[in-house]
């Protein structure tokens, strides 16, 4: 069957086509012919190898991707909140050949649940993995309603999502974002928005001069935005960044995969996207031949949304 993969790393020019064994579906799985696959930057790196040390599968293949959306076609014994033929979505944590680039794909049936009602395959796509590791650096930070979260990276996918669901847990959120973008990140809910640069940590103290509570560094920039956060705040970082012990601030490295089986944790942003809560943003997508281009465009930067492949 069809993959957008690797034979040997390097550049987006490295992703083709390429034929992949099926799966065998299991008990508790969930067999998908996928529609959609959404497009991320923990993609452009697997694809480059920075992850193959690690990748148990030393053979290629390689494929990319962590979300897809389609349609059910095959569940496993146990498996009781899907049927053939539901419209869904589920994250996946790629390895070998087995990323989300596939046009079927068999997942734990726990990181699987349905579509949002009213979203297509491509919209559906962008939301398991980015809005799983929003949803996990907040509950890491466990901030109480009321206090103040600082969010950089707001107008990207990750920092978008956490703009929204800090919102809805009743949070007062501060966060970045150039002139072009302002009025994007004001429309996700933030309550505060300040310029983004080297120098937002200054820009958010001048409207919390006591510093903030928490802060999701969407836009790794590690130790420059730290003086943004008070003595013993929360820190949640995406790229393993733990912080430079100082002011005894507390550092929550986020990884999605610990997470990936949270059904209940998907299956709630599912609601909060039928419920208005969460907006799902398409960027452009590609047919899953041009993977390559979509590599291109994600790594030119400036895109807001998810780039999605198709199937």
């Amino acid at each position: 069957m069809r993959a957008a993969g690797v034979t040997e790393f390097g550049g987006p020019e490295a992703l083709h086509i390429v034929d992949v064994a099926p799966e065998p579906l299991g008990p508790g799985q969930v067999r998908l012919r996928v529609e959609a696959a959404a497009v991320s930057p923990t993609d452009t790196h697997a694809r480059s190898g920075a992850y193959a040390e690690r990748d148990p599968v030393k053979t290629p293949p390689w494929v990319p991707g962590m979300d897809v959306a389609g349609t059910v076609t095959e569940v496993g014994q146990g498996v009781e909140h899907l049927a053939v033929g539901d419209p869904a979505m589920g994250i996946v944590v790629p390895f070998g050949p087995y990323g989300a680039y596939r046009e079927d794909k068999v997942l734990p049936g726990d990181s699987v649940v349905r579509a949002p009602e009213g979203a297509d395959a491509v919209a559906a796509s962008t939301l398991p993995m980015n809005g799983l590791t929003a949803r996990l650096s907040l509950d890491l930070m466990g901030l109480q309603p009321g206090q103040v979260l600082a969010v950089t990276g707001a107008a990207g996918a990750y920092g978008g999502y956490v703009v929204q669901l800090a919102k809805a847990d009743g949070l007062t959120v501060v966060a970045d974002a150039s002139q072009a973008d302002e009025e994007l990140v004001r429309g996700l809910g933030a309550d505060v928005v300040v310029r983004r640069g080297d120098d937002v940590a200054d820009r958010i103290r001048e409207r919390f001069p006591d510093g903030v509570d928490g802060l999701a560094d969407g836009s790794v920039q590690d130790e420059l935005v730290l003086p943004a956060v008070r003595d013993g705040g929360a820190v949640a970082t995406v790229r393993g960044y733990r912080g430079n012990g100082e002011r005894g601030l507390r550092f929550f490295p986020t990884l999605v995969r610990k997470v990936a089986t949270d059904r209940a944790a998907l299956d709630r942003l599912r609601q909060q996207v039928e419920d208005g809560a969460v907006t799902l943003r398409v960027a452009r997508t590609f047919p899953a031949e041009q993977a390559a281009e979509a590599h291109r465009v994600l790594e030119a930067g400036g895109v807001r949304g998810r780039l999605v492949l198709t199937f």
